[in-house]
């Protein structure tokens, strides 16, 4: 039996020409780059003369291009996509991205900017619980002792860098924890030129993290996103060679969405 879907009711503010004009763009697809103007007419249920007329008017808005005889979009048509991106904090961007590397690794994913000296977790995936302290959107660690933090602090400048090591507490909250000003600078030098940083039992006992940057359209890195692992996943080798190409790649994926977001 056929099933009959029912369109939603239209009021008396409903646009009929919009509904058409999108009805043309959406006929163009990766299997359809290129129409002619029936095969469009044909593909929306629109007769010549009107595809004729929607058609020239995305050419004349800059949204499409014809040779005469065969239509196709033009990159501008993005700009529609882009106006939606725009809109969107950048938890709402990286949310879906990190559900899918969580899916994909099955540890915990988080996303945490830096305030002060500290980071704040602004976005977060869990799997299973590994720490005993409960991490949520808001919660705050010291930024020298977790891996978000340190791919933060290696994007700051040498004299703000001054400045934190002068007057952050640092102290141990394992007994694995750096606290040398002269050895974490280093090693955020490290981390400024390899591009992402491990911890291993820094914050806590058991736990590892790896964390990469996120940069907005400039280049400047604005976030940090990360995924920690249990110590019993395996050695920080492992951890670093079975997480860090996902990680990597989310991290480019969420940076592509900010990109096009900032398009004009």
């Amino acid at each position: 039996m056929t099933e009959v879907i029912e369109e939603p009711a239209r009021t008396g503010e409903f646009v009929q020409s919009l509904e058409r004009g999108l009805a043309v763009i959406r006929a163009f697809d990766a299997d359809h780059p290129q129409l002619t103007l029936s095969e469009v007419a044909r593909a929306t249920g629109l007769t010549r003369a009107a595809a004729r007329r929607f058609l020239l008017t995305l050419v004349e808005l800059g949204y499409m291009r014809t040779d005469g005889r065969l239509f196709s979009l033009r990159a501008r048509i993005l700009e529609l996509g882009y106006a939606y991106l725009s809109s969107l904090s950048l938890p709402e961007v990286a949310q879906p991205h990190m559900e899918t590397l969580v899916a994909e690794v099955h540890e915990s994913c988080s996303m945490s900017v830096l305030d002060g000296d500290e980071v704040v977790y602004v976005a977060r995936v869990p799997t299973k619980r590994i720490m005993t302290v409960a991490i949520s959107v808001g919660t705050r660690f010291p930024a020298y002792a977790t891996s978000m933090g340190r791919v933060l602090l290696a994007a700051q400048p040498a004299q703000w860098l001054d400045t934190y090591f002068d007057t952050a507490e640092l102290r141990p909250l394992t007994r694995r924890t750096i606290t040398d000003p002269v050895r974490l600078r280093t090693i955020l030098n490290r981390i400024g030129t390899q591009g992402y940083a491990i911890v291993d039992q820094e914050l806590e006992e058991g736990l590892r993290s790896l964390a990469a940057p996120i940069r907005d359209a400039d280049g400047a890195v604005i976030a940090a996103l990360n995924v920690s692992a249990h110590a019993s996943r395996g050695s920080s080798e492992v951890i670093r060679k079975e997480l860090l190409p996902p990680l990597l790649a989310t991290a480019k994926r969420i940076e592509e969405d900010l990109r096009g977001g900032q398009l004009r």
